[in-house]
């Protein structure tokens, strides 16, 4: 049976907002314990990688970008073009079989623990906030409080600290979008040469700034999508930040030398205090909870006070709250997890298999061949050729059949550099009658640097003019043109 609160006290409307829908600013306390100190190691490493990441190289290249604007994208060292649409495919599902996979066994882990706005804003911007305006008392006071001459020194101040703080990461923001030399461009040109550039910069700033100095917990409570999904991927085996209700309840004031039947919980509100999204945890499972465990520091503390045992707050499933069952990985998780582990190892395969170049041949539509007049009949192609590497290559084509001859439109072969495309044109040439219509496969072997890297699979069509004759039953059955990479 499962121990209800005595106290009804739980609510239907969000912790950021008051009964006539105006904005309640949350003000958390500072508690620090060894989930505290957990979370700062992770923070930290997490900030250098971040702010670090568009400006550590690899020979040569960045080892992330993401420039949307010239289609070029690296990660981890490794490039890749929009024709890579079957791997982008791949990792966006991987990625989100593995969110399915995590918040059914762990919950909202990532937000307390990895997310950048919960690290930039407890980790940057809250600890200058209590620098400048002091604990969640005298913040609330001064928000309070006259507009003196002392609050708008105040304010002005972190809010300067703030637009400069806001100012760098938009600066790094926008390196992993266009890249560290033309960031350092857009720095040290004069501003009328790169005013698009400048202008994203201002606007990124700008949106640093809101977030957190006026959203803050809004983003996590409404508008993160996150947030709001994950109570449908959680159930009774999800391990989460949680109350012991069966230990805890019924909570209250416990007076030295009277015996009683209350819980542990001592109704101190101190997990309430910390909350940085307001919620009081006693209350169950909450869409606001971002498992920051900042409540499990602070109940530790006051158990520790009171002579009780830690851990009335900290990681539980709610059947090991109940039913005393303990927290291992159920069938669905296993499930999730295996299900990506084989796009992971899948995604590794084209990964590693991938070649350094990407070639599309296709016959030009519209055509339908043409004779020369001497038994020799040609069909022209378009191609195009992506170098997904970071050192030019050279590029030729070879046709397998012996029958088969090339001839480029223009000069042959060409010099293809690092994340470009090139798009050109040749024709293949047969030996046949000009009254007889064809239809041959042809392969064609990319060359680069003279070794061959990649095979291309396409048609050979040649239809005579309606007003030569020819058999009947000689008539190619498919125009449809095919392409294999």
């Amino acid at each position: 049976m499962v121990v209800k609160p005595v106290q009804n006290n739980f609510r239907d409307t969000l912790t950021t907002s008051r009964s006539d829908g105006s904005r309640a600013w949350l003000y958390p306390e500072l508690v620090k314990g060894k989930w505290f100190f957990r979370r700062a190691w992770v923070a930290y490493i997490l900030l250098a990688s971040l702010l670090t990441g568009p400006f550590l190289e690899w020979e040569g290249h960045p080892v992330f970008l993401f420039d949307v604007l010239n289609r070029t994208f690296i990660v981890f060292g490794f490039g890749f073009s929009p024709q890579d649409n079957i791997l982008f495919v791949l990792g966006i599902l991987t990625f989100f079989v593995f969110i399915f996979a995590f918040s059914n066994t762990f919950g909202r882990l990532w937000c307390g623990w990895a997310c950048p706005q919960t690290i930039f804003m407890e980790w940057i911007f809250r600890p200058i906030e209590r620098l400048i305006e002091g604990n969640a008392n005298a913040r609330r006071k001064l928000d309070e409080g006259p507009d003196d001459t002392s609050k708008l020194t105040k304010k002005s101040l972190k809010f300067l600290i703030f637009f400069v703080i806001s100012f760098a990461l938009a600066n790094v923001f926008l390196a992993y979008i266009i890249g560290k030399k033309a960031l350092f461009a857009i720095i040290l040109d004069p501003p009328s040469e790169h005013w698009v550039g400048l202008s994203f910069l201002l606007i990124f700033t700008g949106v640093f700034f809101f977030v957190y100095t006026r959203l803050r917990e809004i983003a996590c409570v409404i508008i993160c999508p996150y947030g709001r999904l994950q109570g449908t991927l959680q159930d009774k085996n999800t391990l989460t930040v949680a109350y012991d209700i069966i230990r805890g309840e019924p909570r209250g004031h416990q007076k030295p030398g009277v015996v009683n039947n209350l819980g542990d919980c001592v109704d101190c509100n101190w997990c309430v205090k910390v909350c940085p999204t307001g919620i009081d945890i006693r209350n169950g499972s909450q869409m606001e909870c971002i498992q920051c465990t900042a409540c499990i520091d602070a109940c530790d503390q006051v158990m520790e006070k009171v002579k009780k045992p830690i851990n009335l707050v900290g990681y539980f499933t709610e059947n090991e709250i109940e039913k005393k069952i303990p927290f291992r990985i159920r069938t669905k998780g296993l499930a999730y997890f295996g299900l990506w582990a084989i796009l992971i190892s899948v995604l590794g395969i084209l990964l590693f298999n991938r070649t350094p170049v990407e070639t599309v041949i296709l016959r030009t539509p519209g055509n339908t061949g043409m004779a020369n007049g001497k038994n020799k009949i040609a069909n022209l192609y378009n191609f195009e050729v992506v170098n997904k590497t970071f050192v030019n290559q050279q590029i030729s084509f070879r046709p397998v059949s012996k029958d088969a001859k090339l001839i480029w439109v223009g000069k042959e072969g060409f010099t293809l550099e690092p994340q470009k495309v090139q798009k050109g044109s040749f024709f293949i040439e047969f030996a046949g009658s000009e009254r007889t219509s064809m239809t041959i496969p042809v392969e064609i072997e990319i060359l680069t640097n003279g070794e061959k890297t990649d095979n291309v699979k396409t048609r050979f069509f040649y239809l005579p003019d309606p007003g030569q004759s020819h058999d009947k039953d000689d008539k190619p059955e498919d125009h449809h043109e095919e392409q294999e990479d």
